[in-house]
């Protein structure tokens, strides 16, 4: 299947000069006035090669079709991941730097979803969104809440996002785990 520079996302798989890989990160840029781009980072799934490149929106990408399944994650054991399928209890055991940078928003008995090919795990893709505690964030400085002015925030799970000045220590925001980005305030 077929698809589009522009969409290509962390986390899916792609057959490129006969390999499989995976795409750990991805940014959109526009540098300018020129075309935008998406700036991905992907990772040989048999030799652990990465390589950076340039897709066009225009350029295209072969995305390999995938058998999904449902997984629960069970628990870390060092660089170790655990999952159980959720149809028939089976256990498999895959690297945390598979994950990437996403690795940080897995929670116990979060359900995911796995992708397998030919039997072997080769992606994994996580909730679009997790509830975290800000464990650190700036005060709010007089002033600065007439702007939308955005300050950094450590959350529980060690990763930091930019929120905006009315976050404080203990809240609970919504967090986009494709992005790494503040979404709103938990209810």
């Amino acid at each position: 299947m077929r698809v589009d520079g522009g969409d290509v996302r962390a986390g899916m798989v792609l057959e490129f000069e006969g390999k499989l890989w995976v795409v750990t990160s991805h940014e959109i840029r526009t540098p300018g006035n020129l075309r935008s781009f998406n700036q991905i980072e992907m990772k040989d799934i048999q030799g652990g090669t990465k390589r950076n490149m340039r897709l066009r929106p225009d350029e295209g990408m072969e995305r390999v079709s995938l058998d999904q399944r449902n997984f629960q994650f069970l628990y870390r054991d060092g660089d170790a991941l655990t999952f159980m399928d959720q149809e028939n209890y089976e256990q498999i055991t895959m690297q945390a730097d598979f994950l990437g940078d996403r690795v940080a928003f897995l929670q116990d008995g979060m359900v995911v979803v796995v992708e397998l090919h030919e039997g072997k795990p080769i992606g994994v893709k996580l909730p679009d969104s997790v509830v975290l505690e800000v464990t650190e964030a700036d005060p709010v400085v007089k002033g600065q809440t007439a702007s939308s002015s955005y300050k950094p925030a450590k959350l529980e799970n060690g990763v930091k996002v930019m929120v905006p000045p009315f976050i404080s220590t203990g809240d609970k925001i919504v967090v986009n785990t494709n992005e790494l980005t503040y979404i709103e305030r938990a209810k």
